[in-house]
């Protein structure tokens, strides 16, 4: 699927500038509060940024993966909770799209396009993260439902969230996803928010602990259908292919924030009667900066067009998570020694950069876990003849 270069442009500019005028001024008093940006979130409504990558059969914009990745930047240059706030509806979305039956992408896409029904990604559990196999929530079949019981942790959007898109084992011991729907809330009819999870950075967006006691699914709410029983785990990890991508982009906005902040400093700041900037030490520090800067974006934007052109991107998507994310946390770091003493304070926004980076290390499969899947991949490109 392609976006009309033009119409992307405009969308994307469109989002650079309202970041500029309201976000970045505004973003401090919710993000040290850890307070909902109710006002930002109807604007990204407003937009229509929920149904960006939606079909427009479906009411989306039907925008393409690298437009949507750009948006993802921009977002995250200014608040990255507020790309936490689109990418696991996103997620949602993407599941339901390519591996809903038609009438589950019928009954269910339109409403998830102007953030009225938002979804929720429900994978890792208290000993479970990025270890699918070990899964212990689990869904029982009764008649033409599903019984579920367990417990879900880094739930994103769980509380608010109208649909969740839920993975537990089924009695063949194999994974399948339920699309829970729910009231937004802290419970509903056997879903229960047992705790909120207080987080270093990443603020203003809830992440929490779900609970499902005899929560009971429709049959029809199998992700799939019957053909779907089993192929949750396969489904998850698709999606979070452009998860991935995703979370790269969150890494390169958040770095491209990071830089600037220390250019303007650098020029700004005196020391022995001339800006920092002038010290070749701060010269060195700047120029690497801006190199990972520039490598972790082309990294991105590549995964984004192989996906775009419908390639497998598992191993492309793995590479550009992997050093964007250690690349903005370098980043972030090296902005804050550019700082100085200022860059430990709330006075100026690097700290705030420096407690978010952090995140897209360990989310969405570590660096660890992204240098395994890589490296299972170059053995099945490269083999040995």
């Amino acid at each position: 699927m392609a976006t009309d270069q033009a119409l992307a442009d405009e969308m994307v500019d469109a989002v650079r500038s309202w970041v500029d005028r309201d976000v970045i001024p505004n973003v401090a008093e919710f993000e040290q509060a850890d307070e909902f940006p109710q006002a930002m979130f109807n604007q990204m409504c407003d937009f229509g940024l929920f149904g960006s990558t939606i079909p427009e059969e479906y009411g989306g914009l039907g925008l393409d993966i690298t437009t949507y990745t750009r948006i993802i930047e921009e977002l995250s240059r200014g608040f990255m909770s507020l790309a936490g706030l689109l990418n696991t509806h996103k997620i949602g979305a993407t599941m339901i799209g390519r591996f809903g039956t038609d009438q589950q992408r019928q009954r269910f896409l339109p409403r998830m396009c102007d953030g009225s029904f938002r979804a929720a990604f429900s994978l890792s559990e208290p000993d479970a993260g990025s270890d699918t196999g070990a899964l212990r929530c689990r869904a029982e079949r009764d008649g033409d439902e599903w019984v579920v019981n367990g417990t879900k942790m880094w739930v994103t959007n769980g509380m608010r969230s109208s649909l969740v898109m839920l993975l537990a084992r089924t009695p063949d011991d194999r994974i399948t996803c339920f699309l829970v729907e729910k009231e937004p809330g802290e419970s509903f009819e056997g879903i229960t928010v047992s705790r909120k999870i207080d987080k270093l950075g990443y603020r203003g967006l809830e992440t929490v602990e779900m609970s499902y006691v005899d929560h009971r699914v429709p049959h029809a709410n199998v992700l799939g259908g019957d053909e779907g029983i089993g192929h949750g785990r396969e489904y998850a990890l698709s999606a979070l292919e452009l998860g991935r991508i995703n979370v790269a982009a969150r890494a390169v906005g958040v770095a491209q924030a990071a830089f600037d902040a220390a250019m303007a400093y650098s020029q700004q700041r005196e020391t022995f009667g001339r800006p920092i900037f002038e010290h070749q030490a701060i010269q060195f520090k700047l120029a690497e900066m801006a190199t990972k800067l520039q490598a972790a974006r082309l990294m991105t934007y590549d995964a984004a067009r192989r996906a775009d052109a419908g390639q497998r991107v598992d191993m492309e998507a793995g590479m550009a998570k992997l050093f964007a994310s250690e690349a903005a946390f370098e980043i972030a770091s090296d902005a804050l020694r550019i700082h100085g003493g200022n860059g430990y304070t709330t006075e100026f926004p690097v700290e705030r950069y420096f407690r978010d980076t952090p995140l897209m290390i360990v989310g969405e499969g570590t660096s660890e876990i992204q240098k395994l899947v890589i490296a299972r991949k170059l053995l099945e490109r490269f083999p040995v003849e």
